[in-house]
């Protein structure tokens, strides 16, 4: 099943997270085989004001978790009322900086779902650069 760009629900209305916990803007592509979303992290993120002074960058856990929201609109979006748990990250790697006023892209590819549990490849990307990679695996229970 493909879900035409224009027709996809904005992320507060899939998944209940919620500003200021709230790392995906929009959905660009949810299909069975990929969900790509997008973040602007603006200048006035609470977080560049400690992390780091002088040189603000965007908490590479806060990036993770913006995979695991992608991951769970598309589980969402295809499983309505599905409650979506991050369980484990794997193969994590951090390869370039995001910085205020950065726009990241989330791409998911979901695999093999076991015992409930999906694990997807998880990428982050500024552009054309990766920026994060990781498996992330997430339960979808009721």
């Amino acid at each position: 099943m493909t879900t035409p760009t224009d027709s996809l629900p904005p992320p507060i209305d899939v998944i209940p997270h919620r500003p200021p916990f709230l790392f995906i803007d929009r959905v660009l592509v949810c299909t069975p085989e990929q969900v790509l979303a997008e973040r602007t992290f603006a200048a006035d993120e609470p977080f560049f004001a400690g992390h780091f002074p002088g040189r603000p960058i965007v908490p590479g856990v806060l990036l993770l978790e913006g995979l695991a929201q992608t991951m769970a609109y598309g589980v969402r979006l295809h499983k309505a009322g599905a409650e979506v748990l991050l369980t484990g990250l794997e193969k994590t790697r951090f390869r370039h900086p995001v910085g205020p006023g950065d726009t990241v892209t989330y791409e998911i590819t979901p695999g093999r779902t076991v015992l409930g549990v999906t694990m997807a490849e998880g990428v982050v990307r500024l552009g054309t650069r990766l920026v994060a990679s990781a498996v992330v695996k997430g339960y979808a229970g009721r």
